[in-house]
């Protein structure tokens, strides 16, 4: 053979792989795909805390359909603002923006979590608990705020800065307190993580001082500066967040989303090319980079709201930045659809902006999803950018990552018997296992291919031992296979099924 001849079918050859591997990146059948729900002053949901109870749901559901026929999985959803809950509390008071006045009891929302969390996993999705760690008010209004608020209750845990009070992070008790908060919602509620955000210490307002000096003087170590002091108090409540968590139900898990830039390389070299005007390790005390290394989160989402190519702040290199600095931890990357023609960077004005995001990420090994801020961002407007997405992107279903903390193996159970109804089919199992989900491939002849288009449905697994589906599920089909999905979010062995009908 000849030379040319070889090297013609080495480059055809060459091309072949790397079609294959774009085909893999294009869609995944493994993804995180989330949007973040924004509670506090009702930016998503509900649309009115004076809303009844059957409107805010009504409003919640239009959200997860939304989504959902996106084929995202993960609603990040907002349960505490500022010192609040949306949920019932020994710890803090009844939100505002879900009950309308602070503090105020309306029997017919008790539950309303509850069946929040029921209706996102219906729907084949997580339901990730998403906290405000630090932030005790919104504003000024101390008098809106009910007489349990920790404003009323531990004076000598606020700080005041800026237009806000917050939560003193070098407060032992403080830290303590948003503890025993996490602790509270994973033992009492079906979740499937619990999540902050950016907000640790407050970004940094020019000529104000966050007033921590006397806590700061009593608590610090030996020669600790004040930020190695203030990095040490959010190091701590993460780690102690972890766990707590782990202790009470391992497999829930703690995700975090930072601001997207951890320091520019002007002032590190190991930061990114950035000219970021803030950063989380020297202005909100955050250092995402020990938290991975010492394995105390399961995701990371960075913020990364900036367009491709923005020169102060490029989506492109920061996601190269944390792709590289990731550390064997899920990541996930935080994008901006709020940003869409409504920027002065016109970049947002194009519809490909944000779906060149999503390849660009796909194409990082590293890099394993997205989150999108906020929920309401696609809602009602930009029918371009999201028919684009749904075409393109997000084609077909994917299932979520498994933490990178997690043994890969789980039970596979063995079904017993198979029982036709007019309306269900039920199937019962021989395992004890917990699981989640039960996703349902379709299958031609004797070709079994579990790829994402495939995925005929994500059903909920309600009951230990049996699975129901709902025959419109099944879409006439006689033969598919089935695979369990557990709490660990692991997969268990496809389980070939036939119908008789």
């Amino acid at each position: 053979m000849r030379k040319g001849t070889i090297i013609c079918y080495v480059a055809i050859a060459l091309l072949m792989l790397a079609s294959c591997a774009s085909v893999k990146n294009k869609h995944p059948k493994t993804e995180f795909r989330g949007f973040w729900v924004a509670t506090v002053v009702n930016i998503d949901w509900p649309k009115n805390g004076d809303d009844s109870v059957a409107k805010q749901k009504a409003d919640f559901l239009r959200v997860l359909d939304f989504y959902a026929q996106m084929n995202f999985n993960t609603a990040i959803v907002q349960v505490r603002t500022a010192g609040d809950a949306f949920y019932t509390s020994a710890y803090a008071p009844w939100s505002r923006f879900l009950n309308g006045t602070e503090g105020k009891v309306k029997t017919e929302k008790n539950d309303l979590l509850n069946w929040m969390i029921d209706q996102t996993h219906k729907r084949g999705m997580e339901f990730h608990a998403w906290l405000n760690p630090y932030r005790a008010t919104f504003d000024l209004k101390t008098e809106v705020l009910s007489p349990t608020h920790d404003f009323h209750l531990h004076p000598e845990w606020m700080v005041k800065y800026g237009k806000k009070y917050y939560y003193d992070p070098g407060n032992p008790d403080a830290r303590r307190r948003m503890v025993q908060v996490i602790d509270e919602i994973v033992a009492n509620f079906d979740i499937d993580a619990i999540h902050f955000d950016d907000y640790f210490y407050p970004y940094t307002i020019a000529g104000e001082v966050f007033m921590d000096s006397g806590t700061y003087g009593y608590h610090k170590k030996p020669g600790q500066s004040l930020a190695d002091w203030r990095r040490s108090n959010i190091d701590s409540l993460v780690k102690n967040s972890f766990e707590t968590i782990k202790k009470r139900k391992p497999w829930v898990q703690l995700g975090i989303s930072p601001f997207g830039v951890w320091k520019n390389s002007s002032s590190d070299p190991r930061g990114s090319d950035t000219k970021a005007g803030q950063t989380t390790y020297d202005d909100l005390y955050a250092d995402p980079l020990l938290w991975m290394k010492n394995k105390w989160v399961d995701y990371m989402i960075p913020q990364v709201y900036w367009s491709m190519d923005l020169p102060v702040a490029s989506h492109r290199k920061i996601v190269q930045w944390w792709s590289a600095n990731s550390l064997g931890t899920n990541l996930y990357i935080g994008n901006g659809p709020y940003k869409i023609r409504n920027n002065s960077d016109k970049a947002w004005d194009d519809k490909k902006e944000l779906p060149k995001q999503i390849d660009f990420g796909r194409s990082l090994g590293a890099v394993s999803g997205n989150a999108f801020f906020s929920a309401k961002s696609l809602m009602d407007k930009h029918s371009d950018v999201v028919s684009y997405l749904k075409r393109k992107q997000y084609r077909f279903k994917a299932l979520t990552p498994v933490s990178h903390l997690v043994a890969t193996n789980t039970v596979s159970p063995r079904i017993t018997s198979v029982n036709e109804l007019k309306d269900t089919v039920q199937l019962l199992y021989d395992s004890d296992n917990t699981y989640r989900y039960a996703v349902l491939y379709a299958t031609k002849k004797k070709k079994v291919e579990h790829s994402p288009k495939k995925i005929s449905a994500i059903v909920p697994v309600s009951d230990v031992g049996r699975l129901t589906i709902a025959t419109e599920k099944l879409k006439g089909r006689k033969k598919f296979h089935l695979v369990f999905i557990d709490r660990y979010r692991r997969e268990t062995r496809p389980i070939p099924v036939h119908l008789k009908r």
